[in-house]
């Protein structure tokens, strides 16, 4: 059987939209055993992420770590673990139904935006299928990750493209790969931090946390590095910040080999030690909360400080659906939809609908399906 065998992917006459691919990272579906291992054996398979020889890592990813993380993991997620499943997934479909809303008013014609993620589900897969069946034959896809880096903007890319290579008719596609120095994306970052400080009140010192990528990345050309800094020093300069009031780090690191520096966990052990006794934390990095945040920062890394002698430590949530934020990712896809026709103004619902019936006419005079 061929591989576009079973994808009927046109019919004379039918409805089109503009569709938006949200993707963000992912996240097992149920906080066990079974399940981190399917997530993680997904997760961590991916070349993209752990760039090493596939034979040695293929041995010691089935034989090592599967066999000792997926527990380990399972009893952190429960930690966030809510009654409506992954808090990841969770506010990820709160973005897209508010940015769904939100663009549904911009466009001038229709439009779908539908939830992927690049490791378990809803898949990738699953997305734009979705979508096609929604009948997009223009598709933008925009990865939650502000600051690109090959091991997330590029693993999507490679997702949408192998998926998109068993279409017989794929969708225009354009893909945005970075929106780091984003005016609305560093305002809205401002926002929720100036919020928080309203509410809460102010600690001492703001550290802005990164998820980390091994060094050798940087080194062999990655920008994320780059432009995880540009990020950090706009979202200061709005909220007029000297630098001796916040610093950058890196989180989230495994194994043994240097990755990106300074170190989160590293930090916040020593600023008590430097006088700095109380530490207000955000994680520009991260579209909507999940382990990362909640556990990891919120939770032990808040031990780490605390425990060294640290005095008020305050993490202040990710930008999840804030109105701010959805406007921010609204005013995005529309700058990168500009010449599509259902996003112009000049769309004419009544002209666009006489056009395909009498399309679907001819095609039938000419001996198409009915």
């Amino acid at each position: 059987m061929g591989k576009y065998q079973g994808k009927k992917d046109y019919r004379h006459g039918s409805e089109e939209c503009t569709g938006v691919l949200l993707v963000n990272l992912g996240t097992p579906d149920a906080p066990t055993k079974s399940a981190l291992r399917r997530y993680l054996k997904e997760f961590l398979w991916d070349p993209r992420v752990v760039e090493f020889p596939r034979p040695l890592w293929w041995l010691v990813l089935n034989l090592v770590i599967l066999n000792i993380r997926p527990a380990r993991s399972a009893k952190i997620y429960q930690k966030v673990w809510t009654d409506e499943g992954s808090p990841l997934l969770v506010i990820s479909k709160q973005q897209t139904e508010a940015l769904q809303s939100l663009l549904a008013g911009k466009f001038a014609g229709p439009v779908k935006t539908v939830l992927a993620m690049r490791y378990g589900n809803p898949s990738i897969r699953a997305g734009l299928e979705e979508l096609r069946q929604a009948g997009a034959r223009r598709v933008l896809v925009l990865p939650l990750y502000p600051q690109y880096s090959a091991s997330t903007a590029a693993s999507i890319f490679d997702a949408v493209s192998n998926e998109l290579k068993t279409w017989r008719w794929i969708p225009e596609t354009r893909f945005i790969n970075e929106y780091a120095g984003d005016k609305a994306y560093i305002q809205a970052c401002a926002t929720r931090i100036k919020q928080h400080w309203a509410e809460h009140g102010r600690n001492d010192y703001l550290l802005f946390s990164f998820h980390g990528i091994p060094k050798r990345y940087l080194l062999n050309g990655d920008p994320y590095h780059c432009q995880c800094h540009k990020s950090a020093r706009l979202i200061a300069d709005v909220l007029e910040l000297n630098e001796n009031q916040w610093q950058l780090t890196f989180q989230s690191r495994f194994g043994r080999e240097e990755w990106l520096q300074p170190y989160t966990d590293h930090t916040l052990k020593a600023l008590p030690g430097k006088g700095t006794k109380s530490v207000d934390i955000f994680c520009p990095g991260f579209a909507a909360d999940c382990l990362e945040t909640l556990e990891e920062i919120a939770m032990e890394n808040r031990g780490y400080f605390m425990e060294a002698g640290g005095e008020k430590f305050s993490y202040i949530p990710a930008l999840n659906d804030m109105p701010e934020h959805i406007e921010a990712l609204s005013a995005l896809v529309m700058r990168h939809v500009q010449g599509w026709d259902e996003a112009e103004r000049t769309w004419d619902e009544a002209e666009v609908k006489l056009q395909r019936s009498l399309s679907r006419e001819r095609a039938v005079k000419m001996g198409a399906e009915k």
